[in-house]
C-alpha cells in the first residue's frame, strides 16, 4: 500500500509501477503520482516489479557521468544540465538528488530479489522508497548486502531474514521470471505504471495526467457497478 491515506470511503485503484532503483525518474513519477493521489482523494494500492535498467553492470558499478556518457553520448555539461534539472525537480516533489562527481550507477538484481521477498511481509513500498532514499539522498552503494540489510531492517525488515533470502537467492528465480514477464509485454523503458491492469502511462507523465488517469478508472469502475 502506497503512503497515501484515502478517506475510508474513497476508491482504490491497483497501481503496478515497473521500476529500477538506480531510475531517478522513477521515484519522481512516483512522486508526482503521490500528488495526483492527494488531488483526488483516490487510494492505491501500490505493487512495485523489477526493472533493471544496466542487468551487466559489474559489481563495483561505474561512475554516474561516465556511465551516462557511454550509454546516451552525453557531454559532461549535458550530464550536469540533467542533473540540476533532476535536482530542481525533485526539490519541488519533496525529494533530495544529492548528486556529486563521485555518484555511482550499480547493479540492482540483489535489492529486486530484497523488494520481491519484501512484498510477502507487506513492507515492499516502505523498503523501494527507502532504497530510493539511501542510493540518491545518502549515495549509499545500494548493491551491497551491508547497505541492503541495513535499509531492509531501518523499514522493520528482519535482518537475519533478509540475509538469508540474499545469500540463498531464494528469490533469484522469481525476481527474473517477473523481469521477463514485463519485457516480454513490451516494457523497455521506466518508471512504466499500470493502473487498475488496464492502462500503461510510460515515464515521469506529471501529477495533472496521473489526476486525469486515476479519475477515468474511478469513472469507468463506477459505470461498471
Amino acid at each position: 500500500m502506497s503512503d497515501q491515506t484515502p478517506k475510508p470511503d474513497a476508491p482504490v485503484i491497483q497501481i503496478d509501477i515497473v521500476s529500477d532503483v538506480m531510475c531517478p525518474w522513477c521515484i519522481v513519477g512516483f512522486k508526482q503520482l503521490e500528488q495526483a493521489l492527494g488531488m483526488t482523494g483516490v487510494g492505491a494500492y501500490i505493487r512495485w516489479h523489477p526493472f533493471e535498467l544496466n542487468p551487466a553492470m559489474p559489481a563495483e558499478g561505474q561512475n554516474l557521468t561516465e556511465h551516462i556518457a557511454e550509454k546516451y553520448g552525453a557531454s559532461a555539461e549535458q550530464s550536469a544540465q540533467n542533473r540540476k534539472h533532476l535536482v530542481d525537480l525533485g526539490q519541488s516533489l519533496g525529494f533530495a538528488f544529492n548528486f556529486g562527481p563521485d555518484s555511482r550507477i550499480v547493479n540492482t538484481f540483489a535489492a529486486h530479489q530484497l523488494l520481491d521477498w519484501a512484498q510477502e511481509h507487506g513492507l515492499q513500498h516502505p523498503l523501494k522508497m527507502a532504497l530510493f532514499a539511501a542510493h540518491f539522498q545518502d549515495g549509499k552503494d545500494v548493491s551491497t548486502q551491508e547497505v541492503l540489510l541495513d535499509t531492509a531492517q531501518s523499514v522493520g525488515l528482519d535482518r537475519d531474514a533478509a540475509a538469508q533470502v540474499l545469500e540463498s537467492g531464494s528469490h533469484a528465480e522469481e525476481t527474473r521470471a517477473r523481469q521477463q514477464f514485463w519485457t516480454s509485454r513490451g516494457i523497455s523503458g521506466v518508471p512504466s505504471m499500470v493502473f487498475s491492469g488496464k492502462y500503461l502511462l510510460t515515464g515521469a507523465q506529471g501529477a495533472e495526467n496521473y489526476a486525469q488517469m486515476l479519475m477515468k478508472v474511478v469513472q469507468e469502475a463506477d459505470e461498471a457497478a
